[in-house]
């Protein structure tokens, strides 16, 4: 187990929208019974490999010019959203491989064929980028994290998974 792995829970933050202590409690219940289904090694991104391989990138690319290019380094911002994101996928979702971007995001790519994939890249700031190619066309766009997988992104994993 890498050693960012144990470090990244501990930078993700709520996502609650709530401030009282209802909204509270019933996060924590939410966040207790995802994680026993993410934990899960028959539906959850942990038996994947997902969250292992996230650690993996932040300790190869936490430093500047990891790369030798000049890169930015990942910042614990994107990880920690990315984090989030593979934690909001649906549990029947396949893993996406991931990796660092030069300018410090962090990369969710599902690859069927070089004409059925998506790329998300996942921001310091929360902001999801993304590009699909499926069959001859392309979609692209940007959408808000706010803890909950984006509709748009959704359609496009299981448009991809399903080629």
């Amino acid at each position: 187990m890498a050693t960012a792995e144990l470090l990244i829970p501990q930078y993700v933050g709520s996502m609650s929208r709530g401030e009282s202590s209802i909204a509270n409690f019933t996060e924590k219940q939410y966040g207790n019974g995802l994680q026993e289904l993410q934990d899960s090694y028959v539906l959850g991104q942990k038996a994947k490999g997902s969250f292992n391989e996230l650690a993996s990138v932040w300790e190869e690319c936490m430093n500047p010019n990891w790369d030798g290019y000049g890169a930015l380094p990942v910042s614990i911002d994107s990880v920690a959203f990315a984090f989030r994101l593979l934690q909001a996928l649906p549990l029947t979702t396949p893993a996406p491989s991931i990796a660092a971007e030069p300018d410090g995001h962090i990369n969710l790519e599902w690859y069927v064929s070089p004409r059925h994939t998506l790329s998300v890249s996942v921001g310091s700031e929360g902001q999801l980028h993304f590009s699909a190619l499926i069959g001859g066309g392309t979609q692209y766009g940007s959408e808000p994290f706010y803890g909950e997988m984006p509709q748009s992104i959704r359609d496009l994993i299981y448009r991809i998974s399903v080629a």
